[in-house]
């Protein structure tokens, strides 16, 4: 017979905040991130072509429809996605994310109507206010306070990169196969390993967000949502900036999802050479936040910020008043560094002054309103193309972006710690007054 077993003595690993303490899981985040942003981009090149060219829609209030949708829902999701992760754990939203992500390629392959379209829109859009939020804050989880600009650049870096690869393959493969199924089927897959890789090997990250907040001084108790909501819309200068600047940048970039591959299509390009457009653009704007988001944790937040949108706006202008595809290009690459520049900065500054224990809620408030930004982009470049012509719309975004940097210049301050602001520069005592 054998003897007892004598009782264990091992204790639990106590959780290590930190970049390289969490690489593994860090690195499969940013693997996953870069699924999300794939789900994306194989819309980007050949929606608005789809519906011209398979559905007869030739306005552009109507062809845009679909962004619209998924602007709306996405950005509606991502203050639910916030409320859950700090509810109940990043992980299973993320699982609920890909699960609501199964069917929206298969939906674009049968669609027998553009109805069926806007139907897997409001799917995506879902999706991704669930996926992409959640990686984001289990990223912010798992690196702490640090090295918080790096660890928002890399995934971003990883979504926007795979946006920018798959749609430029959906272009190529529908120059050679058709608008439909063969791009659509690279959907199929990334959602299929999204799901997978979330289920099987995702670990929780709810309790390094915990393990930072308690070594900042303690829990404390949660905020109201509705007094996190007025902090990050209108009452505080940096957060509001921030806000208004993340709209202004999805605006313009709603407009070279849903309206530039036309304007390049009226205009005679290709489709390969549309999709090298499409694709040019999310491609420096995501291998550029590797550099710009570690970046702003050397020297700061706002000169970024304001650079970069004052960037992204002479851009689109030129894209107006230019022609030809190399001054297209060019001007493409341009609108990539200037978002890459404001991207994962304005994150950062959301994250600098949030506390851990309100930060899913400030994150989803900020992503409400640079999301509605899609929906906004949709509806007033649709509305000034039917109206005055695709120039116009194109030309008057990219006013609109540079004096969203002027604004942000005159009410942004530096929020990051090492460069002269306290981290979490809005306590939790002053978020009702």
């Amino acid at each position: 017979m054998s003897s007892p077993r004598p009782p264990s003595t091992d204790v639990p690993s106590p959780i290590r905040l930190g970049l390289r303490a969490n690489a593994g899981q860090f690195a499969l985040l940013v693997g996953i991130n870069g699924l999300v942003g794939g789900m994306v981009g194989q819309e980007r090149t050949l929606l608005p072509i789809l519906g011209r060219d398979a559905f007869g829609l030739t306005g552009a209030t109507v062809a845009l429809t679909f962004l619209v949708a998924f602007g709306i829902t996405k950005a509606a999701t991502n203050v639910v996605a916030g409320q859950l992760a700090d509810r109940y754990g990043r992980k299973p939203v993320l699982v609920a994310g890909w699960l609501l992500a199964l069917p929206v390629p298969l939906l674009i392959i049968w669609a027998p109507t553009w109805a069926w379209i806007v139907v897997a829109n409001v799917l995506l859009g879902v999706s991704q206010g669930l996926t992409w939020s959640t990686t984001v804050l289990m990223k912010i989880d798992l690196v702490g306070s640090a090295r918080r600009g790096l660890a928002l650049g890399l995934n971003e870096a990883a979504g926007y990169g795979a946006v920018a690869l798959t749609a430029l393959a959906t272009g190529f493969i529908a120059a050679s196969n058709g608008l439909r199924p063969a791009p659509f089927f690279l959907g199929v897959a990334f959602a299929g390993l999204g799901l997978a890789a979330s289920v099987l090997l995702v670990r929780e990250t709810r309790g390094h967000a915990a393990a930072e907040q308690r070594d900042r001084g303690g829990a404390g108790p949660r905020s109201p949502w509705m007094a996190v909501f007025r902090r990050t819309t209108f009452g505080h200068p940096s957060l509001s900036a921030a806000s208004q600047a993340g709209l202004v940048n999805n605006l313009n970039d709603g407009l070279a999802w849903g309206l530039l591959p036309l304007f390049y299509a009226s205009a005679g390009l290709t489709l390969p050479e549309i999709a090298i457009l499409s694709a040019a653009y999310p491609a420096v704007w995501g291998l550029g936040q590797m550099v710009t988001g570690a970046l702003s944790d050397r020297i700061g937040r706002k000169g970024l910020i304001v650079g970069g949108m004052v960037i992204q706006g002479i851009a689109l202008v030129t894209i107006a008043l230019g022609s030809g595809f190399g001054t297209w290009l060019f001007a493409a690459i341009v609108l990539g560094v200037g978002t890459a520049m404001v991207y994962p900065t304005l994150l950062a500054v959301i994250v600098d002054v949030a506390e851990p224990a309100w930060r899913g809620a400030a994150l989803g408030v900020y992503r409400l309103w640079r999301d509605l930004g899609f929906a906004v982009g949709a509806i007033l470049a649709g509305l000034l193309a039917d109206r005055f012509g695709m120039p116009v719309a194109i030309g008057t975004v990219g006013g609109l972006t540079v004096a969203s940097g002027l604004v942000a210049a005159r009410r942004l301050a530096e929020t990051h710690p090492r460069r002269g602001a306290r981290p979490f520069g809005l306590g939790l005592e002053s978020l009702d007054r």
